[in-house]
């Protein structure tokens, strides 16, 4: 296979977008609203074994399932050698787990690059199959979070997870974060 495939599909939490070459899945998608997403079992059932795995998995985490990403592949080509570390270091933090920028940036070598940590989230192709939502800023703080939603959609992430930072009391009395 040449060039990349997507498939778009609809889970508990909001409908996603993956892309694959042969290398493996080279891009994860949150989507927003505003992007339509009909189902389509026959196109399902098509995917090659990997992006179908990829599809699985992803509908199981969103499930509230514990999942594995593990063995799915990942196309890292035309990524900096700095950010395909940090990206796989992340892969290691569990489910429920959270890591903070300097933590990260101090277990791929590289103590003082905790800015280079975040720049490598904010480009991270691979949301959920590389929690980056699973990182935190200094003291524990939510950062920033790129997909649609923003810091709001992190926190859901994490409190499907089993992680609440804020003992599930809304920010301002009268609000909810979900």
């Amino acid at each position: 296979m040449t060039g990349t495939a997507s498939h778009r599909f609809t889970t508990a939490f909001g409908s996603l977008e993956i892309h694959w070459t042969d290398r493996g899945l080279s891009r994860v998608r949150l989507l927003d609203g505003t992007d339509p997403v009909a189902a389509d079992p026959a196109a399902k059932e098509a995917l090659p074994p990997g992006p179908a795995e990829a599809v699985r998995l992803l509908e199981a985490y969103f499930a509230g399932e514990a999942v594995d990403f593990s063995g799915i592949g990942l196309d890292e080509a035309g990524h900096a050698a700095l950010d395909v570390a940090i990206w796989w270091e992340l892969r290691g933090v569990a489910r429920g787990a959270t890591v903070t920028y300097g933590e990260l940036a101090a277990r791929v070598g590289a103590p003082r690059a905790a800015q280079a940590v975040g720049s490598a989230m904010a480009r991270n192709p691979w949301p959920i199959v590389v929690p980056c939502h699973r990182v935190l800023a200094a003291g524990g703080a939510l950062g920033g979070f790129s997909a649609p939603g923003g810091v709001r959609t992190k926190r859901r992430l994490l409190r499907m997870e089993g992680v609440d930072l804020d003992g599930g009391t809304p920010m301002l009395p009268g609000f909810d974060v979900d």
